[in-house]
């Protein structure tokens, strides 16, 4: 909880610690599945005939096991080389569509039940604004803000939803996240590339799949394993609420445990990740062509959230990037060899990667923007930061972390973010932190992660039509 009197509104948001590094081959994408899942309703949200449509999707479910085990012979004629994929229906036997026909059926009777958007539409008549979520390796966030007097409905509507969940088109939503995918990765000029490259560079840590999911995944996924997953990480010992806003926390604290209370304790803890990062032992590289500008991005394995590391990372990302960092100095407007330049430090839960990225002047090899980046990181290996250098980027980065404290909105998201990545009290911390940072710490850690064999580079150039 955080009070704050400064206006009738509260921001108010849950974070369930789970993500797509919690997820297994076979059901990548289930952790994001279960983002749009959660929009569909309770018990006593999002139908005309709440018992009618829990009946529906038993028979659903019946029927779509039947339309597994056809799935199963499927996938064996694709292996054999007899169908080119499983995506299109005429590739599917005619007892899978004869099944999907009674499937159907069953879909638009539900439909005739359904209360489109009632879960939305509540808040909306009651004042609530930016309600949303989102998914990432590590987390699922959901947030909202809205007035104070409101606060009541958002614990009943928060806690019915983790309680009396009805994860209704579940079928139906699979095919609207493969759309999102489509549309996401497939219809954009990188999309897939860099799908491929994030798989390069991971070497045993789960964050190789795509947060969307492989596409076989999504199609195969079953709500036999979406109630399981529901199960093992939708309990209260895997679940943070975070309040920012005009309220009395005594309040807060009553109508907490009227509506929180009911959810039962999870059979089991969930599951903590224990494979860690291998170390690399040779550089990766990755060449491709697409419908882009030429460009370069390189990572480096680096340090999980929080990792001591982490602080001297972060003011080294700062000072190399931005209009006045040494990458654009010397790399956009000294040399004219890029148009412009990216990087980013981020620390996750589970572990980390640094990215110095540059879309690249027409007619420059890529490979000497390439040698002009390492010739910068060298120079901070050997001669280390200036002491001015050092305490600009931590105005910067302290300036930032600031601002995201200004609003309710945004201290909520920082608090959700930090606990999904280890621990909220990051936020009070992190300054500190930051400010006992030395020259000697920024040159050690470019000394250490800044190795060949650490790194993967991917070089993009435009796509040549007459290949």
């Amino acid at each position: 909880m955080v009070e704050r009197h400064n206006a009738p509104r509260i921001a108010a948001g849950w974070v369930a610690k789970v993500g797509s590094a919690n997820e297994r081959p076979g059901i990548t994408g289930i952790a994001h599945l279960f983002e749009h899942m959660m929009f569909k309703g309770t018990r006593s949200i999002g139908s005309k005939n709440p018992k009618r449509d829990l009946q529906i999707i038993t028979e659903q479910e019946a029927i779509r096991e039947q339309m597994r085990q056809e799935e199963r012979k499927i996938r064996e004629m694709l292996r054999r080389g007899e169908i080119p994929d499983m995506i299109n229906p005429e590739n599917m036997t005619p007892r899978w569509r004869e099944l999907n026909a009674k499937f159907q059926k069953l879909v638009e009777e539900q439909r005739k039940l359904l209360v489109k958007n009632e879960f939305s539409k509540i808040y909306s008549e009651a004042g609530a604004t930016q309600l949303n979520a989102f998914t990432t390796e590590d987390m699922t966030v959901y947030f909202v803000s809205l007035p104070a007097n409101k606060l009541e409905l958002w614990m009943w509507m928060e806690s019915e939803r983790i309680l009396h969940p009805v994860f209704r088109e579940f079928y139906s939503e699979r095919e609207v996240v493969m759309e999102e995918r489509r549309l996401r990765v497939e219809a954009t000029p990188l999309g897939r590339h860099y799908e491929q490259f994030g798989a390069m560079f991971w070497n045993s840590v789960p964050y190789k799949w795509p947060v969307i999911g492989w596409p076989s995944d999504l199609l195969s996924i079953s709500k036999a394993d979406a109630d399981e997953f529901f199960a093992t990480y939708y309990t209260p010992q895997n679940i943070t609420l975070v309040l920012v806003g005009d309220f009395n926390p005594r309040e807060v604290e009553r109508l907490t445990r009227k509506y929180f209370e009911r959810i039962p304790r999870g059979k089991i803890d969930p599951p903590d990740v224990v494979t860690i990062e291998m170390p690399s032992v040779a550089e990766k590289r990755m060449y491709a062509q697409a419908e882009c500008n030429p460009q370069i991005e390189i990572l480096w394995h680096t340090v999980p959230f929080a990792h001591k590391d982490s602080y001297a990372l972060s003011i080294l990302a700062t000072l190399l990037s931005g209009p006045s960092g040494r990458l654009h100095r010397k790399l956009v407007l000294k040399d004219q060899l890029a148009t412009s330049i990216w990087v980013n430090q981020a620390s996750q839960r589970w572990a980390g990667a640094f990215n110095i990225g540059a879309e690249i002047r027409d007619g420059i090899p890529p490979e000497k923007v390439e040698e002009a980046i390492y010739e910068i990181l060298e120079s901070i290996k050997r001669e280390g930061v200036q002491e001015y250098e050092l305490q600009k980027a931590k105005n910067k980065l302290l300036a930032t972390q600031y601002r995201k404290l200004e609003d309710n909105f945004q201290i909520m998201l920082t608090l959700l973010i930090h606990e999904g990545q280890g621990n909220w009290r990051e936020v009070n911390e992190r300054f500190q932190k930051l400010q006992v940072v030395t020259s000697d710490d920024v040159q050690r850690v470019a000394q250490t992660y800044f190795k060949r064999e650490n790194r993967l580079v991917g070089i993009f150039t435009r796509k040549n039509p007459d290949n």
